[in-house]
This record gives structure tokens, sequence and C-alpha cells, in this order.
């Protein structure tokens, strides 16, 4: 029994580990290949045959979650079982490319680091436009300190989308488990949000703030944690977080973005929408890169935590 366990364990560890040196090492695979653009495309072909009226639109939209969640976390399961019966090699090196297109860390840095690199050149509307890869807000008039504390914000918020969730995800479910959280993410980033789609994308919104419910908070205390290793205030972050988590129309964004606010000692703030370290002073490029230090931290500790997770779960199931 110990040894069916520890070898199974075995091999999930090595996928982790094989999946986050390829996001490493190697770019996003291309579109025609890549699991996440399949589901948006999908997703985006399911949203076009949307009903008009608030309640059909919402049941529409409900439906549409079941049926991408499911069919897409089941092909991964069919995928991972057929790589199984080919044996321990082959489970690990096509599980690690699965997995791989579920989460990205250099992926969100080097947005970050290209945004950080623009406004330390003075090159505000190159700076803006970079945004686009980070956060949804209209930044034609955003000043150089909104620049910066967007990016901040982003890479702050995403250590949770980006990176945690999905390895916890794996943790506990496998690599379907990881693909479907992957599916949720992407309904809501497509349909979640206030406008034409509002009732359509409410069903995704509120699944995507519950799968994420666990794992911002954690991901808030695994940037203390990095905090702790960069010798930055811990102990002011945690008051301020306490604090500020509650601002946010998010019940989880708040908690990662004013441990950030906190630790780097400086306001974020989304005008209209909140203010995050209110008092401190503005933030600027070199505040992108500390966060980015920040998120590397956080992924290693993640790491850590998601191999621990896996190490439980075999504990436990065998």
């Amino acid at each position: 029994m110990f040894e069916e366990w520890w070898g199974q364990f075995a091999l999930d560890v090595a996928v982790i580990v094989l999946a986050a040196t390829l996001d490493r090492v190697l770019p996003e695979p291309p579109p025609a290949i890549h699991p996440v653009v399949w589901i948006g495309r999908a997703t985006d072909l399911l949203a076009r045959r949307k009903p008009g009226a608030p309640l059909a639109a919402f049941s529409y939209g409900a439906a549409v979650v079941v049926l991408m969640v499911g069919v897409s976390g089941f092909l991964a399961w069919l995928v991972m079982e057929a790589l199984m019966t080919l044996g321990p090699v082959p489970y690990v090196l096509g599980g690690a490319v699965l997995f791989r297109t579920t989460f990205t860390v250099r992926g969100l840095a080097a947005a970050a680091d290209k945004t950080r690199r623009a406004l330390e050149e003075d090159r505000l509307d190159d700076a803006r436009e970079s945004l686009k890869a980070l956060v949804s807000r209209d930044a034609a008039t955003l000043t150089p300190p909104l620049v910066a504390a967007a990016a901040v914000e982003s890479v702050a918020e995403n250590t949770t989308d980006s990176y945690i969730s999905p390895w916890l995800a794996f943790a506990i479910l496998g690599v379907p488990g990881a693909v479907a959280y992957r599916a949720v993410n992407t309904l809501d980033s497509m349909l979640g949000f206030r406008g034409p789609n509002e009732y359509l994308g409410k069903a995704a919104a509120r699944l995507d703030d519950l799968v994420n419910l666990i794992p911002a908070r954690l991901s808030a205390l695994l940037l203390l944690t990095s905090g702790a290793a960069m010798r930055l205030p811990v102990a002011r972050a945690w008051r301020g977080m306490l604090r500020d988590q509650r601002i946010t129309e998010s019940p989880n964004a708040g908690w990662t973005m004013g441990a950030a606010a906190w630790l780097l000692g400086i306001e974020l703030e989304k005008p209209g929408h909140y203010r995050l370290g209110q008092g401190l002073r503005d933030p600027q490029a070199r505040d992108i890169a500390a966060v980015t230090r920040l998120s590397g931290y956080t992924a290693a500790f993640g790491a850590l935590l998601a191999i621990g997770v896996l190490a439980a779960r075999h504990a436990i199931v065998g």
C-alpha cells in the first residue's frame, strides 16, 4: 500500500515540477493547440446564442458553465487515464504539458515587467498599452502612478488566478481539476462583468468567487510570508490587509491587493472604485519590480504548499 501511495505521489510531484519548469523556459503553446484557447472559443460561440430576458440569460449562462467546466474536466480526465495506461513517462510528460497550460508564473511577471520598463523610460502611452495584458480597465487617461498601481494590483490579485488556485486544484483533483478550474476562470473573464452579458455571466462570476474563496486568502498569507522573506513590514501589512480587504467589490481581490499595498507601503487606487493603503505614497515603476519579486517568492512557497496538499491527498485516498 505504501509503495503504491508513494509511487503515484512521486509521479504527481514530477508533473508539477516539470510543468513549472516548462512555464519558466518555454513560451505559451500556440493558440491552435492551447486548451484554454479552445475553451474560450467554445464559450464565445455559446455566448452568441444567449437569450435576451434576464432570467433566461442567467439560466442559459449557468448551463454554459456546467457544460464547459464538466466537458473540460472530463476530457482532461480521459487524457490522463490514457497517459497512465501508456506508462509513468508518458503520464509525467503529457500531464506536465497539459497542466502547464492552466497556469503561468513567468507570463504574469513578463507582462508586468513590460509596463515597468515603459514607465522607467517615460513612455507613458506604451505603459498604458501594455496594461491591456494585465487589466481590463480603460487605461487611456491613467497617470504614471495609476498605471503603476494597476500593474501592482494585477500581479498581486493574479497570484491567486494565475497559479495558486490551479496548483491547489491539481493537488486536490489532479490535472482534470486544474483544467476545470481554468475553465471556470476563463468563463468569468469572458462573461462575468457588468454590461450586456451581466445576467449571462452571473453564474460564472459567482462560481469563480466561490472556487477562489480559500485560495485567495491562502495567496494573501503566502504574500505575507514572502514579505517576511524580503524583510518587509509584515505586521503592518497584516493589519492593513484585514482593514482593506472589505473595500473591493470582489470578495477575494482585496486580500491579495491589500497585502501587497501595505507590504510595499503604497496606495493602490482604482478611480471611482477603491483606494487600498490610503495615505501611503504613490506607486512608482520600481514597485512593479518589487511586487514581481514578491510574486516569485509566493510561487515558490505556493509550490511547496501544493505539494504538501498533494501528499495529504495521497495519504488519505491512497
